[in-house]
Protein backbone atom coordinates (compact mmCIF):
# COMPACT_ATOMS: atom_id res chain seq x y z
CA UNK A 1 0.00 0.00 0.00
CA UNK A 2 1.26 3.45 -0.49
CA UNK A 3 2.98 5.07 2.15
CA UNK A 4 2.29 9.14 2.83
CA UNK A 5 5.33 10.86 4.23
CA UNK A 6 3.63 10.92 7.96
CA UNK A 7 3.55 6.69 7.77
CA UNK A 8 7.89 7.20 6.51
CA UNK A 9 8.22 9.15 9.21
CA UNK A 10 6.35 7.07 11.92
CA UNK A 11 7.99 3.99 10.22
CA UNK A 12 11.07 5.56 10.83
CA UNK A 13 10.72 6.31 14.09
CA UNK A 14 11.08 4.37 17.17
CA UNK A 15 9.05 6.47 19.88
CA UNK A 16 5.85 4.40 21.24
CA UNK A 17 2.87 6.80 19.86
CA UNK A 18 -1.23 6.11 20.75
CA UNK A 19 -3.42 6.25 18.10
CA UNK A 20 -5.66 9.04 18.08
CA UNK A 21 -8.64 7.15 17.98
CA UNK A 22 -7.81 4.73 20.84
CA UNK A 23 -7.10 8.34 22.77
CA UNK A 24 -10.30 9.71 22.03
CA UNK A 25 -12.24 6.96 22.69
CA UNK A 26 -10.66 6.22 26.49
CA UNK A 27 -10.14 9.69 27.42
CA UNK A 28 -12.68 8.97 30.19
CA UNK A 29 -11.25 5.95 31.17
CA UNK A 30 -8.17 5.29 34.03
CA UNK A 31 -7.54 1.88 32.98
CA UNK A 32 -3.31 2.25 31.95
CA UNK A 33 -3.43 -1.39 30.95
CA UNK A 34 -6.38 -1.18 28.76
CA UNK A 35 -4.32 2.15 26.91
CA UNK A 36 -1.27 0.36 26.40
CA UNK A 37 -2.90 -2.50 24.76
CA UNK A 38 -4.16 0.17 22.38
CA UNK A 39 -0.15 1.19 21.18
CA UNK A 40 1.10 1.24 18.30
CA UNK A 41 4.90 -0.11 17.61
CA UNK A 42 6.40 1.47 14.85
CA UNK A 43 9.70 0.34 13.15
CA UNK A 44 8.43 -2.39 11.02
CA UNK A 45 10.84 -2.10 8.49
CA UNK A 46 11.22 0.02 5.12
CA UNK A 47 9.08 -2.41 3.25
CA UNK A 48 6.45 -3.00 5.50
CA UNK A 49 6.94 -6.45 6.25
CA UNK A 50 5.96 -7.75 9.45
CA UNK A 51 3.33 -4.63 10.82
CA UNK A 52 1.74 -5.47 14.13
CA UNK A 53 -1.91 -6.22 13.54
CA UNK A 54 -2.60 -5.24 17.19
CA UNK A 55 -2.75 -2.00 16.79
CA UNK A 56 -5.26 -0.11 14.50
CA UNK A 57 -4.05 -0.58 10.69
CA UNK A 58 -6.65 1.76 9.23
CA UNK A 59 -4.76 4.75 10.56
CA UNK A 60 -1.53 3.50 9.19
CA UNK A 61 -1.16 5.59 6.44
CA UNK A 62 -2.21 9.13 8.85
CA UNK A 63 -5.43 10.91 8.38
CA UNK A 64 -6.49 10.41 5.02
CA UNK A 65 -7.02 6.67 5.51
CA UNK A 66 -8.83 7.35 8.83
CA UNK A 67 -11.05 8.98 6.95
CA UNK A 68 -11.64 6.97 4.58
CA UNK A 69 -11.71 4.04 7.01
CA UNK A 70 -15.01 6.28 8.69
CA UNK A 71 -16.79 6.39 5.61
CA UNK A 72 -16.38 2.74 4.62
CA UNK A 73 -19.69 1.56 4.52
CA UNK A 74 -20.68 -1.04 7.18
CA UNK A 75 -23.30 -3.84 7.52
CA UNK A 76 -26.70 -2.32 9.00
CA UNK A 77 -26.90 -5.23 11.36
CA UNK A 78 -25.33 -8.82 12.67
CA UNK A 79 -27.68 -10.57 10.68
CA UNK A 80 -27.32 -9.06 7.19
CA UNK A 81 -23.47 -9.98 7.30
CA UNK A 82 -24.26 -13.74 8.48
CA UNK A 83 -26.61 -14.00 5.38
CA UNK A 84 -24.06 -12.25 3.10
CA UNK A 85 -21.45 -14.93 4.05
CA UNK A 86 -23.90 -17.81 4.42
CA UNK A 87 -24.87 -16.60 1.08
CA UNK A 88 -21.48 -16.55 -0.70
CA UNK A 89 -20.53 -19.93 1.33
CA UNK A 90 -23.85 -22.20 -0.01
CA UNK A 91 -24.18 -22.29 -3.81
CA UNK A 92 -25.14 -24.65 -6.31
CA UNK A 93 -22.44 -26.71 -5.63
CA UNK A 94 -24.47 -27.58 -2.07
CA UNK A 95 -27.08 -29.25 -4.61
CA UNK A 96 -25.46 -30.76 -7.08
CA UNK A 97 -21.87 -31.47 -5.91
CA UNK A 98 -22.59 -32.65 -2.94
CA UNK A 99 -24.51 -34.89 -3.22
CA UNK A 100 -22.63 -36.77 -5.95
CA UNK A 101 -19.43 -36.87 -3.62
CA UNK A 102 -21.47 -38.43 -1.09
CA UNK A 103 -23.21 -41.28 -3.04
CA UNK A 104 -19.60 -41.68 -5.03
CA UNK A 105 -17.36 -41.60 -2.02
CA UNK A 106 -19.41 -44.30 0.45
CA UNK A 107 -22.73 -42.72 1.27
CA UNK A 108 -23.29 -42.06 4.76
CA UNK A 109 -19.25 -42.78 5.72
CA UNK A 110 -18.56 -39.70 3.76
CA UNK A 111 -20.00 -37.34 6.03
CA UNK A 112 -17.00 -38.55 8.52
CA UNK A 113 -14.47 -37.67 6.92
CA UNK A 114 -15.76 -34.48 5.50
CA UNK A 115 -16.77 -33.19 9.03
CA UNK A 116 -13.07 -34.30 10.25
CA UNK A 117 -11.62 -32.08 7.54
CA UNK A 118 -14.06 -28.98 8.06
CA UNK A 119 -12.90 -28.92 11.57
CA UNK A 120 -9.36 -29.48 11.24
CA UNK A 121 -8.83 -27.14 7.48
CA UNK A 122 -12.19 -25.46 6.65
CA UNK A 123 -12.95 -23.88 9.74
CA UNK A 124 -9.09 -22.38 10.34
CA UNK A 125 -9.02 -20.87 6.93
CA UNK A 126 -12.22 -19.55 7.41
CA UNK A 127 -11.52 -17.62 10.50
CA UNK A 128 -8.08 -16.59 9.02
CA UNK A 129 -9.93 -14.22 6.51
CA UNK A 130 -12.41 -13.53 8.52
CA UNK A 131 -9.98 -11.88 10.98
CA UNK A 132 -7.59 -10.69 8.60
CA UNK A 133 -10.71 -8.78 5.98
CA UNK A 134 -11.91 -7.82 9.27
CA UNK A 135 -8.97 -6.30 11.29
CA UNK A 136 -7.36 -4.46 8.41
CA UNK A 137 -10.77 -3.03 6.63
CA UNK A 138 -9.38 -3.84 3.58
CA UNK A 139 -10.30 -5.50 0.21
CA UNK A 140 -7.97 -8.77 -0.39
CA UNK A 141 -5.60 -6.75 -2.27
CA UNK A 142 -5.03 -4.41 0.76
CA UNK A 143 -5.21 -6.95 3.09
CA UNK A 144 -1.99 -8.41 1.74
CA UNK A 145 -0.54 -5.80 0.62
CA UNK A 146 -0.51 -4.54 3.77
CA UNK A 147 1.31 -7.49 6.02
CA UNK A 148 3.88 -7.25 3.05
CA UNK A 149 3.91 -5.36 -0.36
CA UNK A 150 5.42 -8.17 -1.79
CA UNK A 151 2.56 -10.09 -1.36
CA UNK A 152 0.05 -8.19 -2.78
CA UNK A 153 0.12 -10.03 -5.86
CA UNK A 154 -1.87 -12.53 -3.79
CA UNK A 155 -5.28 -10.38 -4.02
CA UNK A 156 -5.17 -9.29 -7.24
CA UNK A 157 -4.66 -13.19 -8.61
CA UNK A 158 -8.09 -13.53 -6.21
CA UNK A 159 -9.38 -10.97 -8.52
CA UNK A 160 -8.62 -12.84 -11.42
CA UNK A 161 -10.23 -15.87 -10.55
CA UNK A 162 -13.14 -14.24 -9.04
CA UNK A 163 -13.35 -12.68 -12.31
CA UNK A 164 -13.21 -16.15 -13.86
CA UNK A 165 -15.44 -17.84 -12.01
CA UNK A 166 -18.49 -15.10 -12.00
CA UNK A 167 -18.25 -15.49 -16.28
CA UNK A 168 -19.10 -19.25 -16.05
CA UNK A 169 -21.08 -19.01 -12.92
CA UNK A 170 -23.52 -16.44 -14.15
CA UNK A 171 -24.36 -18.40 -17.25
CA UNK A 172 -25.43 -21.41 -15.00
CA UNK A 173 -27.97 -19.12 -13.58
CA UNK A 174 -28.93 -17.70 -16.56
CA UNK A 175 -29.93 -21.26 -18.22
CA UNK A 176 -31.77 -21.16 -15.05
CA UNK A 177 -33.70 -18.40 -15.73
CA UNK A 178 -34.69 -19.81 -19.01
CA UNK A 179 -36.15 -22.85 -17.52
CA UNK A 180 -37.55 -20.94 -14.72
CA UNK A 181 -39.59 -18.87 -17.53
CA UNK A 182 -40.17 -22.00 -19.29
CA UNK A 183 -42.01 -23.61 -16.00
CA UNK A 184 -45.18 -22.03 -16.11
CA UNK A 185 -46.98 -24.67 -18.79
CA UNK A 186 -48.60 -27.76 -18.29
CA UNK A 187 -47.62 -29.63 -18.92
CA UNK A 188 -44.31 -28.63 -18.84
CA UNK A 189 -41.88 -28.58 -22.53
CA UNK A 190 -39.55 -31.71 -21.11
CA UNK A 191 -42.28 -34.17 -20.33
CA UNK A 192 -42.54 -36.03 -23.34
CA UNK A 193 -40.87 -36.24 -26.79
CA UNK A 194 -41.80 -34.44 -29.54
CA UNK A 195 -43.80 -35.53 -32.74
CA UNK A 196 -42.70 -35.13 -35.86
CA UNK A 197 -45.52 -35.22 -38.23
CA UNK A 198 -45.60 -36.04 -42.16
CA UNK A 199 -48.39 -36.42 -44.37
CA UNK A 200 -49.13 -39.85 -43.69
CA UNK A 201 -47.79 -41.28 -39.76
CA UNK A 202 -46.45 -39.28 -36.90
CA UNK A 203 -43.74 -40.16 -35.12
CA UNK A 204 -41.58 -39.64 -31.93
CA UNK A 205 -38.30 -37.66 -32.62
CA UNK A 206 -35.67 -40.72 -32.84
CA UNK A 207 -33.03 -39.01 -31.17
CA UNK A 208 -35.39 -38.55 -28.06
CA UNK A 209 -36.37 -41.51 -28.02
CA UNK A 210 -32.91 -43.15 -27.89
CA UNK A 211 -32.42 -40.85 -24.66
CA UNK A 212 -34.77 -39.33 -22.53
CA UNK A 213 -37.50 -35.87 -23.31
CA UNK A 214 -35.73 -34.36 -20.17
CA UNK A 215 -31.80 -35.15 -21.79
CA UNK A 216 -33.63 -33.65 -25.21
CA UNK A 217 -35.03 -31.25 -24.25
CA UNK A 218 -31.64 -30.30 -23.02
CA UNK A 219 -29.01 -30.70 -25.04
CA UNK A 220 -31.59 -29.63 -28.11
CA UNK A 221 -33.99 -27.40 -27.44
CA UNK A 222 -32.22 -25.41 -24.57
CA UNK A 223 -29.21 -25.25 -25.35
CA UNK A 224 -29.16 -26.20 -29.18
CA UNK A 225 -25.30 -27.66 -28.48
CA UNK A 226 -23.13 -28.05 -31.32
CA UNK A 227 -21.17 -31.23 -32.06
CA UNK A 228 -17.90 -29.86 -30.59
CA UNK A 229 -16.42 -26.81 -28.48
CA UNK A 230 -14.44 -25.77 -31.72
CA UNK A 231 -17.71 -25.70 -33.63
CA UNK A 232 -19.65 -22.51 -32.67
CA UNK A 233 -22.65 -22.25 -34.13
CA UNK A 234 -23.41 -18.91 -33.38
CA UNK A 235 -25.43 -17.27 -30.68
CA UNK A 236 -28.34 -18.78 -28.61
CA UNK A 237 -30.42 -15.65 -28.42
CA UNK A 238 -33.00 -17.00 -26.03
CA UNK A 239 -29.82 -17.96 -24.01
CA UNK A 240 -28.01 -14.45 -24.94
CA UNK A 241 -31.25 -12.80 -23.43
CA UNK A 242 -31.17 -14.99 -19.93
CA UNK A 243 -27.38 -13.87 -19.53
CA UNK A 244 -28.31 -9.83 -19.86
CA UNK A 245 -30.85 -10.64 -17.43
CA UNK A 246 -28.76 -11.94 -14.92
CA UNK A 247 -25.70 -9.48 -15.13
CA UNK A 248 -28.66 -6.96 -15.03
CA UNK A 249 -29.64 -8.29 -11.69
CA UNK A 250 -26.62 -8.60 -10.33
CA UNK A 251 -25.54 -4.82 -11.14
CA UNK A 252 -28.57 -3.66 -10.02
CA UNK A 253 -28.17 -6.01 -6.84
CA UNK A 254 -24.47 -4.80 -6.34
CA UNK A 255 -24.74 -1.28 -7.47
CA UNK A 256 -24.10 0.60 -4.36
CA UNK A 257 -22.07 -2.14 -2.47
CA UNK A 258 -23.32 -3.84 0.88
CA UNK A 259 -25.76 -1.27 1.05
CA UNK A 260 -28.20 -2.80 -1.71
CA UNK A 261 -26.84 -6.01 -1.77
CA UNK A 262 -27.39 -6.48 1.99
CA UNK A 263 -31.10 -5.84 1.70
CA UNK A 264 -31.13 -8.42 -1.50
CA UNK A 265 -29.43 -10.97 0.83
CA UNK A 266 -32.48 -11.54 3.27
CA UNK A 267 -34.21 -13.40 0.67
CA UNK A 268 -31.80 -14.57 -1.53
CA UNK A 269 -30.14 -16.53 1.29
CA UNK A 270 -32.96 -17.55 3.19
CA UNK A 271 -35.47 -18.30 0.14
CA UNK A 272 -33.31 -21.32 -0.90
CA UNK A 273 -34.29 -23.26 2.78
CA UNK A 274 -37.95 -22.82 2.28
CA UNK A 275 -37.97 -24.32 -1.26
CA UNK A 276 -35.40 -27.30 0.45
CA UNK A 277 -37.59 -27.71 3.52
CA UNK A 278 -40.61 -27.91 0.94
CA UNK A 279 -39.25 -30.16 -1.61
CA UNK A 280 -37.99 -32.59 1.57
CA UNK A 281 -41.49 -32.88 3.15
CA UNK A 282 -42.96 -33.19 -0.15
CA UNK A 283 -40.12 -35.92 -1.53
CA UNK A 284 -40.80 -38.17 1.97
CA UNK A 285 -44.74 -37.97 0.90
CA UNK A 286 -43.81 -39.79 -2.65
CA UNK A 287 -43.61 -43.94 -3.32
CA UNK A 288 -39.42 -44.98 -3.49
CA UNK A 289 -38.04 -41.84 -1.37
CA UNK A 290 -37.24 -43.91 1.12
CA UNK A 291 -35.39 -45.97 -0.82
CA UNK A 292 -33.08 -43.37 -2.21
CA UNK A 293 -32.11 -42.19 1.49
CA UNK A 294 -31.38 -45.49 2.49
CA UNK A 295 -29.40 -45.78 -0.33
CA UNK A 296 -27.78 -42.30 -0.21
CA UNK A 297 -26.43 -42.99 3.90
CA UNK A 298 -26.20 -47.00 3.85
CA UNK A 299 -21.94 -46.47 4.78
CA UNK A 300 -19.79 -48.21 2.56
CA UNK A 301 -17.02 -48.29 5.35
CA UNK A 302 -14.21 -49.52 3.39
CA UNK A 303 -14.21 -46.81 1.01
CA UNK A 304 -12.66 -44.75 3.90
CA UNK A 305 -9.49 -45.78 4.00
CA UNK A 306 -8.72 -45.01 -0.05
CA UNK A 307 -6.78 -41.64 -0.15
CA UNK A 308 -9.00 -40.49 -2.75
CA UNK A 309 -11.75 -39.96 -0.48
CA UNK A 310 -10.44 -37.83 1.61
CA UNK A 311 -8.81 -35.81 -1.17
CA UNK A 312 -12.26 -35.16 -2.62
CA UNK A 313 -13.22 -34.24 0.97
CA UNK A 314 -11.04 -31.39 1.34
CA UNK A 315 -11.46 -30.11 -2.24
CA UNK A 316 -15.24 -29.58 -1.30
CA UNK A 317 -14.59 -28.60 2.18
CA UNK A 318 -12.57 -25.81 0.11
CA UNK A 319 -14.83 -24.85 -2.46
CA UNK A 320 -17.29 -24.99 -0.27
CA UNK A 321 -16.71 -22.01 2.48
CA UNK A 322 -15.32 -19.98 -1.06
CA UNK A 323 -11.78 -19.69 0.37
CA UNK A 324 -9.29 -17.75 -1.53
CA UNK A 325 -11.91 -16.09 -3.69
CA UNK A 326 -11.71 -12.76 -1.68
CA UNK A 327 -15.61 -12.27 -0.98
CA UNK A 328 -14.93 -13.58 2.43
CA UNK A 329 -12.54 -10.98 3.01
CA UNK A 330 -14.54 -8.41 1.24
CA UNK A 331 -17.88 -9.12 3.31
CA UNK A 332 -15.46 -9.19 6.77
CA UNK A 333 -14.56 -5.64 5.90
CA UNK A 334 -17.22 -3.75 6.27
CA UNK A 335 -17.51 -5.44 9.86
CA UNK A 336 -16.29 -3.64 13.03
CA UNK A 337 -13.14 -5.21 14.68
CA UNK A 338 -14.44 -6.19 17.76
CA UNK A 339 -16.96 -8.12 15.98
CA UNK A 340 -16.74 -11.76 17.12
CA UNK A 341 -15.45 -13.47 14.06
CA UNK A 342 -14.44 -16.35 15.88
CA UNK A 343 -18.37 -17.70 16.72
CA UNK A 344 -19.14 -16.46 13.12
CA UNK A 345 -16.70 -19.41 11.56
CA UNK A 346 -17.90 -21.87 13.09
CA UNK A 347 -21.12 -20.95 12.57
CA UNK A 348 -21.04 -19.79 9.00
CA UNK A 349 -18.72 -23.54 8.35
CA UNK A 350 -21.82 -25.12 10.38
CA UNK A 351 -24.62 -23.94 8.77
CA UNK A 352 -22.63 -24.67 4.77
CA UNK A 353 -22.87 -28.41 6.36
CA UNK A 354 -26.17 -28.77 7.24
CA UNK A 355 -27.66 -26.75 4.38
CA UNK A 356 -25.05 -29.49 2.13
CA UNK A 357 -26.45 -32.53 3.90
CA UNK A 358 -30.73 -31.01 3.44
CA UNK A 359 -29.56 -30.62 0.65
CA UNK A 360 -28.55 -34.47 -0.28
CA UNK A 361 -31.69 -35.95 1.35
CA UNK A 362 -34.27 -33.76 -0.71
CA UNK A 363 -31.54 -34.59 -4.43
CA UNK A 364 -32.18 -38.78 -3.09
CA UNK A 365 -35.48 -38.73 -2.00
CA UNK A 366 -36.10 -37.23 -5.52
CA UNK A 367 -33.76 -40.08 -6.76
CA UNK A 368 -35.37 -42.39 -5.33
CA UNK A 369 -38.67 -41.64 -6.58
CA UNK A 370 -37.49 -41.44 -9.81
CA UNK A 371 -35.83 -44.48 -9.45
CA UNK A 372 -39.30 -46.51 -8.41
CA UNK A 373 -40.55 -45.01 -11.88
CA UNK A 374 -38.22 -46.21 -13.55
CA UNK A 375 -37.45 -49.48 -12.16
CA UNK A 376 -41.59 -49.90 -12.51
CA UNK A 377 -41.35 -49.09 -16.75
CA UNK A 378 -38.42 -51.66 -16.58
CA UNK A 379 -40.54 -54.42 -14.98
CA UNK A 380 -43.58 -53.48 -17.33
CA UNK A 381 -41.46 -53.69 -20.79
CA UNK A 382 -39.35 -56.91 -19.70
CA UNK A 383 -42.66 -58.51 -18.58
CA UNK A 384 -43.95 -58.35 -21.89
CA UNK A 385 -41.17 -59.96 -23.37
CA UNK A 386 -41.26 -62.93 -20.95
CA UNK A 387 -44.55 -62.81 -22.08
CA UNK A 388 -44.13 -62.96 -25.83
CA UNK A 389 -41.43 -65.56 -25.24
CA UNK A 390 -43.48 -67.96 -23.13
CA UNK A 391 -43.92 -71.64 -24.58
CA UNK A 392 -41.03 -71.10 -26.64
CA UNK A 393 -37.91 -69.92 -25.49
CA UNK A 394 -39.26 -69.38 -22.05
CA UNK A 395 -41.37 -72.56 -20.49
CA UNK A 396 -44.41 -72.20 -18.39
CA UNK A 397 -43.22 -74.20 -15.78
CA UNK A 398 -40.48 -71.51 -14.43
CA UNK A 399 -43.07 -68.87 -13.74
CA UNK A 400 -44.73 -68.41 -10.26
CA UNK A 401 -48.62 -69.93 -10.16
CA UNK A 402 -49.28 -66.28 -8.01
CA UNK A 403 -47.86 -63.73 -10.91
CA UNK A 404 -50.78 -62.70 -12.80
CA UNK A 405 -49.84 -60.99 -16.12
CA UNK A 406 -53.08 -59.92 -16.77
CA UNK A 407 -52.39 -57.30 -13.67
CA UNK A 408 -49.67 -55.06 -12.95
CA UNK A 409 -46.39 -57.34 -11.92
CA UNK A 410 -44.60 -56.24 -8.95
CA UNK A 411 -41.02 -55.76 -8.95
CA UNK A 412 -41.11 -58.16 -6.48
CA UNK A 413 -42.45 -60.49 -8.53
CA UNK A 414 -40.12 -60.01 -11.42
CA UNK A 415 -37.02 -59.90 -9.67
CA UNK A 416 -38.45 -63.97 -8.38
CA UNK A 417 -39.28 -64.76 -12.20
CA UNK A 418 -35.68 -63.64 -13.32
CA UNK A 419 -34.04 -65.62 -10.84
CA UNK A 420 -35.66 -68.79 -11.67
CA UNK A 421 -35.47 -68.19 -15.63
CA UNK A 422 -31.64 -67.57 -15.05
CA UNK A 423 -30.68 -70.21 -13.08
CA UNK A 424 -32.87 -73.14 -15.17
CA UNK A 425 -31.31 -71.23 -18.88
CA UNK A 426 -28.23 -70.18 -17.27
CA UNK A 427 -26.67 -70.56 -20.46
CA UNK A 428 -29.09 -68.91 -22.57
CA UNK A 429 -30.50 -66.43 -20.36
CA UNK A 430 -27.83 -63.43 -22.23
CA UNK A 431 -30.09 -63.95 -24.86
CA UNK A 432 -33.35 -63.50 -24.04
CA UNK A 433 -32.30 -59.76 -23.50
CA UNK A 434 -34.24 -59.29 -19.92
CA UNK A 435 -33.31 -56.59 -17.77
CA UNK A 436 -32.58 -56.76 -14.48
CA UNK A 437 -35.09 -53.89 -13.47
CA UNK A 438 -33.48 -52.63 -9.58
CA UNK A 439 -33.59 -50.29 -7.90
CA UNK A 440 -29.87 -49.87 -6.29
CA UNK A 441 -29.05 -49.42 -10.14
CA UNK A 442 -30.78 -46.95 -10.94
CA UNK A 443 -29.64 -45.17 -7.83
CA UNK A 444 -26.41 -45.49 -8.85
CA UNK A 445 -26.67 -44.17 -12.25
CA UNK A 446 -25.72 -40.99 -9.99
CA UNK A 447 -25.30 -37.37 -12.07
CA UNK A 448 -23.57 -34.17 -11.14
CA UNK A 449 -23.58 -30.73 -11.81
CA UNK A 450 -25.72 -29.90 -14.31
CA UNK A 451 -26.95 -33.33 -15.45
CA UNK A 452 -28.53 -33.48 -12.20
CA UNK A 453 -30.25 -30.02 -12.02
CA UNK A 454 -31.70 -29.85 -15.57
CA UNK A 455 -31.99 -33.42 -16.45
CA UNK A 456 -31.70 -36.10 -13.96
CA UNK A 457 -34.30 -33.85 -11.16
CA UNK A 458 -36.27 -32.05 -13.89
CA UNK A 459 -37.31 -35.29 -14.98
CA UNK A 460 -38.67 -36.67 -11.15
CA UNK A 461 -40.10 -33.20 -11.28
CA UNK A 462 -42.53 -34.19 -14.41
CA UNK A 463 -44.25 -37.06 -11.99
CA UNK A 464 -44.97 -34.62 -9.34
CA UNK A 465 -48.66 -33.46 -8.67
CA UNK A 466 -48.42 -30.07 -9.78
CA UNK A 467 -45.16 -30.40 -11.59
CA UNK A 468 -45.14 -26.54 -12.53
CA UNK A 469 -45.52 -25.10 -9.73
CA UNK A 470 -42.45 -27.56 -8.30
CA UNK A 471 -40.51 -26.86 -11.12
CA UNK A 472 -40.93 -22.59 -10.70
CA UNK A 473 -39.50 -23.04 -6.71
CA UNK A 474 -37.11 -25.31 -8.11
CA UNK A 475 -35.51 -23.26 -10.31
CA UNK A 476 -36.01 -19.90 -8.62
CA UNK A 477 -34.38 -21.76 -5.62
CA UNK A 478 -31.50 -22.28 -8.03
CA UNK A 479 -31.37 -18.96 -9.40
CA UNK A 480 -31.25 -17.51 -5.73
CA UNK A 481 -28.45 -19.70 -4.49
CA UNK A 482 -26.46 -18.34 -7.76
CA UNK A 483 -26.81 -15.19 -6.99
CA UNK A 484 -25.96 -15.12 -3.60
CA UNK A 485 -22.86 -16.67 -4.30
CA UNK A 486 -22.19 -14.02 -7.09
CA UNK A 487 -23.17 -11.42 -5.09
CA UNK A 488 -19.82 -12.39 -2.49
CA UNK A 489 -18.14 -12.89 -5.92
CA UNK A 490 -18.06 -9.56 -7.61
CA UNK A 491 -17.49 -8.11 -3.83
CA UNK A 492 -14.15 -10.09 -4.05
CA UNK A 493 -13.68 -7.97 -7.68
CA UNK A 494 -14.63 -4.26 -6.73
CA UNK A 495 -14.04 -4.14 -2.95
CA UNK A 496 -10.09 -4.64 -3.15
CA UNK A 497 -9.90 -2.40 -6.33
CA UNK A 498 -11.77 0.52 -4.59
CA UNK A 499 -9.74 0.62 -1.84
CA UNK A 500 -6.59 0.13 -4.04
CA UNK A 501 -7.49 2.45 -6.53
CA UNK A 502 -10.30 4.93 -5.10
CA UNK A 503 -12.82 4.52 -7.74
CA UNK A 504 -16.33 4.92 -7.89
CA UNK A 505 -18.24 2.00 -7.05
CA UNK A 506 -21.39 2.63 -9.26
CA UNK A 507 -18.94 2.99 -12.26
CA UNK A 508 -16.56 0.27 -11.30
CA UNK A 509 -19.76 -2.07 -11.06
CA UNK A 510 -21.27 -1.43 -14.31
CA UNK A 511 -17.98 -1.70 -16.01
CA UNK A 512 -17.08 -4.90 -14.53
CA UNK A 513 -20.74 -6.58 -15.13
CA UNK A 514 -20.55 -5.04 -19.18
CA UNK A 515 -17.24 -6.21 -19.41
CA UNK A 516 -18.53 -9.74 -18.19
CA UNK A 517 -21.67 -9.84 -20.33
CA UNK A 518 -19.55 -9.29 -23.36
CA UNK A 519 -16.83 -11.62 -22.51
CA UNK A 520 -19.67 -14.07 -21.49
CA UNK A 521 -21.12 -14.45 -24.73
CA UNK A 522 -18.74 -17.49 -25.11
CA UNK A 523 -20.86 -19.16 -23.28
CA UNK A 524 -24.03 -18.39 -24.96
CA UNK A 525 -23.08 -19.79 -28.30
CA UNK A 526 -24.23 -23.29 -29.74
CA UNK A 527 -20.57 -24.43 -28.38
CA UNK A 528 -21.00 -22.40 -24.86
CA UNK A 529 -21.66 -25.46 -22.56
CA UNK A 530 -18.10 -27.00 -23.99
CA UNK A 531 -16.84 -23.73 -22.61
CA UNK A 532 -18.69 -24.00 -19.46
CA UNK A 533 -17.30 -27.33 -18.34
CA UNK A 534 -13.84 -25.99 -19.32
CA UNK A 535 -13.69 -23.16 -17.31
CA UNK A 536 -15.74 -25.04 -14.00
CA UNK A 537 -12.52 -27.82 -14.94
CA UNK A 538 -9.50 -25.36 -15.05
CA UNK A 539 -9.86 -21.60 -13.99
CA UNK A 540 -10.62 -21.72 -10.51
CA UNK A 541 -8.94 -25.03 -9.05
CA UNK A 542 -5.37 -24.89 -9.35
CA UNK A 543 -5.05 -20.88 -9.08
CA UNK A 544 -7.45 -21.20 -5.89
CA UNK A 545 -5.23 -23.73 -3.75
CA UNK A 546 -2.07 -21.34 -4.99
CA UNK A 547 -3.76 -18.73 -3.48
CA UNK A 548 -4.79 -20.00 -0.07
CA UNK A 549 -1.44 -21.99 0.02
CA UNK A 550 0.28 -18.46 -0.16
CA UNK A 551 -2.16 -16.79 2.58
CA UNK A 552 -1.14 -19.31 4.89
CA UNK A 553 2.34 -18.76 3.99
CA UNK A 554 1.81 -14.81 4.50
CA UNK A 555 0.90 -15.17 7.78
CA UNK A 556 2.30 -17.96 8.90
CA UNK A 557 5.91 -16.56 8.16
CA UNK A 558 6.05 -13.54 6.66
CA UNK A 559 3.81 -11.53 9.42
CA UNK A 560 4.70 -14.84 11.95
CA UNK A 561 2.55 -16.79 13.68
CA UNK A 562 3.26 -16.10 17.43
CA UNK A 563 2.80 -12.47 16.73
CA UNK A 564 -0.98 -13.52 14.88
CA UNK A 565 -1.91 -15.90 18.22
CA UNK A 566 -0.63 -12.56 20.27
CA UNK A 567 -2.93 -10.51 18.06
CA UNK A 568 -5.59 -13.07 18.67
CA UNK A 569 -5.25 -13.31 22.19
CA UNK A 570 -5.08 -9.38 22.90
CA UNK A 571 -7.69 -8.64 20.61
CA UNK A 572 -9.59 -10.84 23.17
CA UNK A 573 -8.33 -9.79 26.11
CA UNK A 574 -9.08 -6.19 25.43
CA UNK A 575 -12.78 -7.15 24.63
CA UNK A 576 -13.11 -8.51 28.18
CA UNK A 577 -11.74 -5.31 29.34
CA UNK A 578 -14.00 -3.34 27.41
CA UNK A 579 -17.12 -5.52 28.35
CA UNK A 580 -16.06 -4.74 32.19
CA UNK A 581 -15.66 -1.16 31.75
CA UNK A 582 -19.18 -0.81 29.95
Amino acid sequence: MPKNSKAVKRELDDDVTESVRDLLSNEDTCDDSFKKSSLIVGGGGGDGEGKDLNGDMDVEDGGSDAEDDAARPAWNSKLQYILAQVGFSVGLGNVWRFPYLCQKNGGGAYLVPYLILLIVIGIPLFFLELSVGQRIRRGSIGVWNYISPRLGGIGFASCVVCFFVALYYNVIIGWSLFYFSQSFQQPLPWHECPLVKNKTTTYVVPECEKSSATTYYWYREALNISDSISESGGLNWRMTICLLAAWSMVCLAMIKGIQSSGKVMYFSSLFPYVVLICFLVRALLLKGSVDGIRHMFTPKLEIMLEAKVWREAATQVFFALGLGFGGVIAFSSYNKRDNNCHFDAVLVSFINFFTSVLATLVVFAVLGFKANIMNGKCVALNTKKIVGLLGNEISRDLIPHHINFSATVSAEDYQKMTVLIRGVMEKDYQLLGLGSCSIEEELNKAVQGTGLAFIAFTEAMTHFPASPFWSVMFFLMLVNLGLGSMFGTIEGIITPLVDTFKVRKEFLTVGVCLLAFFIGLLFVQRSGNYWVAMFDDYSATLPLLIVVILENVAVAWVYGTDKYVQYISNHIQNEKRMSKML
